[in-house]
């Protein structure tokens, strides 16, 4: 079943990311010189995906306007003879039509993000990527989108025990090792309460019809409307799956999985790992 449009929900706060993100969106902050958002639409496009739903919110007129043509740096680019970067600035755009702008206008939850999103889904499944949560490596929708049969599907990670009321918890049923049936799933249960630690990512496929539940949904934990708790009604009425992904994933919405992502892609670079794994083996960082 293909899937060809993704959402991304770009409307939050960033307040952990504070002084910083008190105007700049915490989805524009660089991971080496890119920005987060910009690798989770590289992701989606590597999938496949060739329509591209944000739902923003107020201050994030610096997403859209990356995604769109600057004329006068684009003028000073070509000016100057720098094919180079005008090459790399202009190969952000998307095919025209195939970006769309929603408003939430509250922070209500990812839940609630999502269901903003619902006139321009329609019917047909739909992915979900969280910039928030940078994967290194393969495509990890790619791998959810080969697997995908219809339903709804979430990426997971083994986490710390300890960590579980950071995340979506699932119950597993059968499990192959790659995809795990779904029993339940709850929203950042305590340790002594989680079924697993088997803890959700930002990558999601779902089925149309989970728009209907959101609409219909309480509020849950932290008194916001919670994806993963329409998720949990549907089961028994949808397919629901969990694919253990092959990359890396780095927490961006911490401080600490920001500055990791940042080395561990900065040492991926040619023209950066010789001369940043020499000052990290020379630096005395205390």
């Amino acid at each position: 079943m293909r899937v060809k449009k993704a959402i991304f929900p770009v409307g939050g706060l960033g307040t952990r990311f504070l002084p910083a993100t008190k105007a700049l969106p915490k989805e524009m902050l660089p991971v080496v010189d890119k920005p987060l958002i910009q690798y989770a639409v590289e992701e989606a496009s590597a999938a496949g995906i060739t329509e591209f739903i944000f739902v923003t919110g107020r201050n994030k007129t610096a997403i859209e306007d990356h995604f769109d043509h600057s004329t006068e740096l684009e003028s000073v680019l070509t000016a100057k003879g720098k094919h180079d970067a005008l090459k790399l600035v202009q190969e952000m755009m998307r095919e025209p039509g195939s970006v769309s702008y929603v408003r939430q206008q509250e922070p209500a939850g990812l839940g609630h993000a999502v269901w903003c999103a619902r006139n321009l889904v329609g019917d047909e499944p739909v992915a979900i990527l969280l910039a928030d949560d940078l994967i290194k490596g393969p495509s990890a929708l790619q791998e959810m989108i080969s697997a995908y049969e219809g339903g709804n599907m979430v990426a997971v990670m083994d986490v710390d025990p300890s960590e579980t009321a950071a995340y979506g918890i699932i119950t597993a049923g059968k499990d192959d090792g790659r995809q795990i049936e779904v029993k339940d799933v709850i929203e950042k249960p305590a340790p002594d309460k989680a079924p697993s630690n088997l803890a959700v990512v930002g990558r999601y496929i779902i089925e149309p019809q989970l728009f209907e539940q959101l609409g219909t949904q309480d509020e849950g934990a932290g008194g916001e409307i919670q994806l993963t708790d329409s998720l949990a009604a549907r089961i028994g009425k949808a397919p629901f799956t969990a694919m253990r992904f092959s990359g890396t994933r780095f927490d961006c919405g911490s401080k600490l999985g920001f500055l990791q992502a940042n080395i561990a892609f900065a040492l991926d670079r040619a023209d950066l790992s010789d001369d940043l794994r020499q000052w990290l083996k020379d630096a005395d960082l205390g």
